[in-house]
């Protein structure tokens, strides 16, 4: 999904507003500390063109006419004051960098921390609208953004800030004159910064936006290579990167063009100025012209001391107006960057407005539910009446019922039309149709990736809306076509599905799957490491595996999304044998392509584009003689 934020003035600014309170949140005082400390060293670095002043006026002119011996205590005294100085001005600066560096890493680990957390309460609608690189890229490069406006940006603009506002003041004091002559060459910085600052940093935001894209483009092309070599598609995969990539180049070169530009031209425009203050200031001296009267403000007559304080300033001044300037591009790239992390933050996370829990539950011989402490192996839904300040108790058995339900993935396309459908507790329901007739959707619905525009759904007689979405997915077992394995353990995967599973438990759960024999038969057994989402397995053991994760979680409800797809037909066979003996009292929902894995349902519904045109069993269908017999006996294929 191609995205193009443009960073105006006045959301640049609510953004570093944002981005400043969200660091206060977490350090509020350190963040004083670090002010204080960076004024102090930046008011003891400015310390040194007063004593130069000193030096030259009160010294050094001195000891030439009177010798050394006549100045000798003077010079030590200033020598100690300014070491002084220079010795505080070292202690701040440490403290403010260790300080930053701790600032820095902290609360670039809460951010990650808060994206990670909001990215988890995410529905799945979000993911299946960005690509996986554009997201991963708030963790990177935004992140990594964010990390150079902390530690570099942020500390060198208040350094400066403080800087050129002590110097401003010093400078008028000493020579309005040769103030406004720094204040001419600060103008035309300006100008210069704004006309290609502000053409440089258009350009870092757009740098920072196709950054995202090209991870995301990179992402995809990884996950489907193996799709790409058996169409011989490298060649237009190449040059649809080169599209991507030359986007990002054009960005990315505009942006550094004039991010180089900008400080040669500062530092120049300094050095002209330097001159220029060092011909006013001559001219002053030799002259003996005092500084003519101001807005009421006079100053004294211009000393050699005062020019070689004042060179130094204008020197520090013009010096610290490039530094600053050299930060507008980070600035930029980092609000472009802060901009994306927030409106990730800002995505609302899944809503959940359900009030029915799933809870342990002790039922005796007369069915009087009662709820438990303990963990009984049954369970009930709580549900709470508040009207009548009364909680009822229903036992768990997996019972669903879809009733005149309608659905669209955006509002305006329905998906789902009328489906009616009724899955009692223990039957085994099948879907077949071709590719995007609803078969999924529906399963969908059941969980709550999705919500239904119009209809019911209704588990063991509560509406599903009612049941919290954590309580109602702990309830139902879910095998993908698409598996999914994390680094660890084969042991720890299969206990995904329910933590606290014993170790038995885990390896029970693989037995009923088919997956203990290949798992046995590796070197570490149990033990042996997966990475990289099991590239170590094939993938028909990558599968026994997903499933023994759902075996382990012992859901009355399973959905099986063509769960036996990615395997080989004698596998196949092991594996129908242990998902019959773990279907056994459980409601299951069976999406497949092979008709002969679901001939033993207890009904099969033919959805045609998301319809159900044909529902029954087996037998009643091929009786029927409709679509479902024309599968069955190959006169039509599924698409």
């Amino acid at each position: 999904m191609k995205r193009r934020m443009e960073i105006q003035k006045g959301s640049a600014m609510k953004i570093l507003g944002r981005l400043l309170n969200y660091m206060g949140h977490y350090y509020k005082w350190e963040l004083f500390i670090v002010i204080v400390c960076i004024a102090i060293t930046a008011m003891a670095g400015i310390s040194s063109s007063i004593f130069l002043e000193i030096l030259v006026d009160d010294v050094i002119q001195p000891g030439l006419k009177q010798g050394f011996d006549a100045v000798k205590d003077k010079l030590m005294n200033i020598a100690f004051i300014m070491v002084g100085i220079y010795a505080l001005g070292l202690i701040c600066s440490f403290v403010y960098n260790r300080l930053m560096a701790i600032i820095t890493q902290g609360f670039l680990k809460h951010v990650r921390v808060d994206m990670f957390n909001r990215m988890q309460a995410l529905p799945v609608k979000y993911f299946d609208t960005h690509t996986h690189g554009d997201i991963m890229s708030y963790y990177t490069n935004d992140v990594d953004a964010l990390r150079q406006l902390i530690s570099q940006s942020i500390p060198q603009g208040l350094f400066s800030l403080v800087s050129i506002l002590t110097l401003l003041v010093t400078m008028l004091i000493s020579s309005i004159y040769l103030t406004l002559v720094v204040l001419a060459g600060v103008g035309v910085m300006l100008v210069v910064t704004k006309a290609v600052g502000g053409k440089s940093a258009k350009y870092f935001v757009r740098q920072q936006n196709s950054l995202g894209q090209t991870e995301g483009f990179v992402e995809e092309m990884i996950h489907g290579q193996k799709v790409i070599k058996v169409f011989c598609h490298e060649e237009a995969a190449k040059r649809d990167f080169a599209k991507v990539n030359d986007t990002l180049f054009d960005d990315a070169d505009k942006a550094n063009r004039y991010g180089n530009i900008l400080m040669p031209a500062i530092h120049n425009i300094g050095h002209v100025v330097f001159v220029a203050v060092a011909i006013v200031g001559g001219a002053l001296v030799l002259g003996g012209v005092r500084n003519l009267s101001i807005a009421g403000l006079s100053a004294s007559v211009i000393t050699m001391g005062a020019i070689v304080s004042f060179l130094n300033m204008s020197r520090q001044f013009t010096l610290n107006i490039g530094q600053v300037s050299m930060q507008i591009n980070a600035v930029v790239m980092a609000i472009a960057g802060a901009g994306r992390i927030f409106e990730f933050l800002s995505n609302e996370p899944e809503v959940d407005n359900g009030y029915v829990e799933l809870v342990n539950a002790e039922i005796d011989e007369n069915g009087n539910i009662t709820e438990s402490k303990e963990r009984t192996g049954k369970w009930a839904w709580r549900h709470p009446h508040k009207a009548e300040g009364t909680v009822t108790y229903t036992e768990l058995k997996g019972d669903i019922r879809m009733v005149d339900v309608d659905f669209g993935y955006v509002p305006e396309k329905l998906v789902l039309h009328d489906v009616t459908l009724y899955a009692k507790p223990g039957q085994k329901i099948a879907f077949v149709g071709a590719t995007g007739a609803g078969k999924t959707t529906i399963t969908n619905l059941i969980n709550r990736f999705y919500d239904i525009e119009d209809g019911k759904i209704r588990y063991d007689g509560i509406n599903i809306n009612k049941i919290k979405k954590d309580d109602l997915r702990r309830s139902l077992g879910i095998v993908l076509q698409d598996t999914n394995l994390f680094t660890g353990t084969i042991m720890d995967n299969i206990r995904y599905g329910k933590l606290d599973a014993t170790d038995d438990e885990c390896i029970a759960a693989a037995k009923l799957a088919g997956a203990h024999d290949f798992i046995t038969r590796l070197p570490e057994g149990y033990s042996t490491m997966l990475t990289g989402d099991g590239a170590n397995l094939s993938q028909g053991q990558k599968q026994l595996l997903s499933i023994a994760r759902v075996a382990v979680a012992n859901p009355p409800v399973l959905i099986l999304d063509e769960a036996t797809s990615s395997i080989d037909t004698r596998t196949e066979y092991l594996v129908q044998q242990g998902m019959d003996r773990l279907m056994q009292g459980r409601t299951v929902f069976v999406i497949a392509h092979r008709l002969s894995t679901i001939q033993n349902s207890d009904a099969i519904m033919v959805l045609d584009h998301g319809r159900i045109i044909e529902r029954g069993s087996h037998e009643e269908l091929i009786a029927k003689g409709g679509q479902y017999y024309q599968l069955y006996t190959g006169a039509f294929e599924l698409e």
